[in-house]
């Protein structure tokens, strides 16, 4: 890569740590660490919600899946605008006014120190492995393109977000996310301008192009539990998720809190609600016009340069095969997206379809060598690792000299932000949950402020060990969801034991560890089951074994 880009990342990197650095001073006791003093701007907290979701993840994830999958993944924040609105109705007002630092906290007010303890605890648990995951997004990828030791690249991103959290709190965090989400904004922007300006045929005539092989299919309304993205995962699945990440776990929780009041907090969380779909719906976009791009221009036989070397090396001459007929099987498919834009600009609307025909044909004959390739280079796993290199190394070879080290900086803002805020939750539920609860219920605000740092620093390298394991386990927006999902639903399930009258403690713990078990049996014994559904299993099982442990148990009036 230029040196431009170069300098470009390194000078985003210094400006943030030295930002975090300027707004630690200060930060002298631990509400100001860990809540601004409830003190910051809506606008303010309701970006910072958006950057925390926006995540490398999001920006390479993403992406891949939208150039190999299309706009179907869209589906799955359908149910964020009707959860954001009970949140608003609920949880938000409940926990601003009860002044907690952890959602938690109020589970012990509600029933016992064991349910606050053993919720809080999964939260760590989920929370801590996909802050791994968010930094193994960049990570993996740096380390593939570049040809360096994925530890370095763990650590390129790890060691600078650690020391800015570590010392300046979340207020540090809050408004680096700020900055972070222009510059992410910014980034994709130019990247769509980009890529119009370098196809060779008009928008409406790429976007034709993508819907004859099902990029642009959005809507999917079968009712089929092992089918991922469908318009019911997204709105009931979808809905139980966005319920549990954003009024259960910390890291989205701990962003409301900070909000100056209650109808402050509400307004952060509607800002979600308005422009999460949109903002993803364009990184989505993106990824269908880099499969547009890579029609006219040839693109890689494997995105990842290290599996291609990794093949080769394997067996020389049956990945020369390959390549051969892969360029055969691109020219005919060239050819054919070429046949449907003429066909379309003379209105010729048979011909628009046989061309169809024919590029369907092309695209799947592509398809099939790939996946031999990527057979070649890594068993069974590869063609799921293979989407996080897509949007790589578009950036790095079609982007001007500066906008590709834009790109990277904002791939890395994207990181940072999420692991940022990871890290403070992280931090504060350790904290908060376990020492001061457990350990030192007195202390100093500056004993606490030194403990408190010291989780960050602990955590962050928990997440960076994940994160040299996280890379072969699939496509990374998934993988981040899939660990979410394991935990979110049985999470979602003891809150909403919280709100009914006649819920007991011994029933939020043993309906918690059922809903726990439930989830397990069946990503385990039935992964047919999308895992978004598990966030409504768990969710259900909790409620309904918290109910009845509850009546069993609940002591008997005499007299």
């Amino acid at each position: 890569m230029h040196p431009v880009n170069w300098l470009i990342v390194a000078g985003y990197l210094v400006y943030v740590v030295v930002d975090g650095l300027r707004r630690a001073k200060g930060t002298t006791e631990i509400e100001g660490y860990f809540l601004a003093n409830r003190s910051l701007p809506w606008w303010a907290v309701g970006l910072s919600v958006m950057a925390t979701q926006l995540s490398a993840v999001t920006m390479i994830g993403t992406t891949g899946q939208g150039a190999t999958d299309g706009l179907r993944f869209v589906q799955f924040y359908f149910g964020l605008p009707l959860a954001m609105v009970i949140l608003g109705v609920t949880l938000v007002p409940f926990l601003h006014r009860a002044k907690v630092f952890t959602a938690y906290e109020y589970l012990e007010r509600r029933f016992d120190a064991k349910t606050r303890s053993l919720t809080s605890l999964l939260f760590l648990l989920s929370r801590g492995m996909s802050c791994g995951t968010i930094i193994a997004a960049p990570a993996v990828v740096f380390s593939a393109i570049f040809g360096w030791d994925v530890i370095w690249s763990v650590a390129l991103i790890g060691i600078p977000t650690v020391i800015y959290t570590m010392l300046g709190g979340v207020q540090a965090v809050t408004w680096a996310d700020v900055k972070q989400m222009i510059l992410i904004v910014f980034a994709l922007v130019a990247v769509v301008v980009v890529l119009l300006v370098k196809l060779p045929v008009g928008p409406a005539d790429a976007l034709a192009v993508a819907g004859s092989v099902g990029r642009l299919d959005t809507f999917d309304f079968r009712f089929t539990p092992n089918e991922t993205y469908t318009f019911w995962s997204g709105v009931i699945g979808g809905t139980f998720l966005m319920l549990s990440y954003f009024g259960t776990d910390q890291s989205q929780v701990q962003r409301y809190l900070t909000a100056k009041s209650v109808a402050e907090a509400r307004s952060s969380l509607l800002m979600s609600a308005y422009w999460k779909i949109p903002l993803q719906a364009l990184v989505l976009l993106i990824g269908v016009l880099v499969f547009v791009f890579y029609l006219f221009k040839a693109p890689p036989l494997l995105y990842n340069p290290a599996q291609a070397a990794e093949a080769r090396r394997g067996d020389p001459a049956a990945f020369s095969a390959l390549e051969r007929r892969y360029e055969a099987a691109l020219a005919e498919r060239r050819t054919a997206a070429q046949g449907i834009a003429r066909a379309r600009a003379a209105g010729d609307v048979a011909q628009v379809e046989a061309a169809k025909g024919q590029f369907q044909a092309a695209d799947a004959a592509t398809s099939g060598v790939r996946l031999e390739a990527l057979a070649l280079a890594g068993g069974a796993s590869g063609p799921a690792r293979d989407v996080n290199y897509i949007m790589p190394r578009f950036v790095l070879d079609e982007l001007p000299l500066g906008l590709a080290g834009i790109f990277l900086a904002a791939i890395m803002a994207a990181a940072m932000s999420s692991i940022a805020a990871e890290l403070n939750s992280l931090s504060t539920a350790t904290v908060i949950d376990f020492y001061r609860r457990w350990l030192r219920p007195v202390g100093t605000d500056s004993h606490y402020l030194f403990v408190s740092k010291a989780a960050t620093a602990a955590w962050g390298v928990f997440a960076c060990v994940v994160a040299t394991f996280a890379a072969d386990l699939g496509s990374l927006i998934e993988v981040v969801n899939r660990f979410g999902s394991f935990f979110y639903g049985s999470i979602l399930g003891v809150f909403l034991l919280a709100m009914l009258r006649g819920a007991t403690a011994s029933g939020a713990v043993i309906g918690l560890i059922a809903g726990m078990s439930m989830v397990a049996a069946v990503s385990f014994g039935m992964p047919a089951v999308s895992f978004l559904w598990h966030n409504v299993i768990g969710a259900l099982t909790v409620v309904f074994v918290g109910m009845l442990v509850s009546a069993i148990r609940r002591p008997r009036r005499t007299g």
